[in-house]
């Protein structure tokens, strides 16, 4: 192997120390500021981009709140609408309610009033009636003719003693 031979190690390390320097030297000024652009555009872009980033979540974040104070005030509204018609819908039929019962009540004292005058009618026509039994009775039992009005007096007795 040549490379291990002692009187070559001088030349060898000559042009080692040559090579070293060349590439030191490319590196330096090409490679590494070419890499070093594309670090700093790359951190840039970066950097860019989670800027716009924050500026899109903040912008969502205020329309979302914007969103979420038009939706409450949205309810809250529907709410106090609701809640004016549930109040107009009750004083309506409050009101309508009120009116049936002030016809009701009128229509069961018709009623009553009448109710009462039938039987007005039919405690007179039973008092008639008693009467005209009465006097049936006592002529058949007395044999002779009796008064009416006389009849009709004693149904009258009759019935404020059982009273």
């Amino acid at each position: 192997m040549p490379q291990l031979d002692i009187s070559t190690f001088a030349p060898q390390l000559v042009w080692l120390t040559i090579t070293f320097v060349g590439l030191y030297l490319l590196m330096t000024t090409l490679v590494l500021p070419r890499i070093g652009r594309v670090l700093a555009e790359r951190k840039d872009r970066i950097e860019g981009t989670l800027a716009r980033a924050q500026a899109l979540k903040a912008e969502a974040e205020a329309a979302r709140d914007g969103y979420d104070k038009a939706l409450l005030e949205a309810r809250n509204k529907a709410h106090g609408e609701v809640n004016a018609v549930v109040e107009r819908t009750k004083a309506e039929v409050n009101g309508k309610l009120e009116a049936q019962a002030h016809a009701l009540a009128a229509k069961a004292r018709d009623a009553e009033d009448n109710v009462g005058k039938a039987k007005d009618r039919a405690l007179a026509g039973i008092n008639d009636a008693a009467a005209e039994i009465a006097k049936a009775a006592a002529e058949k039992l007395l044999g002779g003719s009796v008064d009416l009005a006389k009849a009709q007096a004693a149904v009258a007795a009759a019935r404020s003693e059982k009273r």
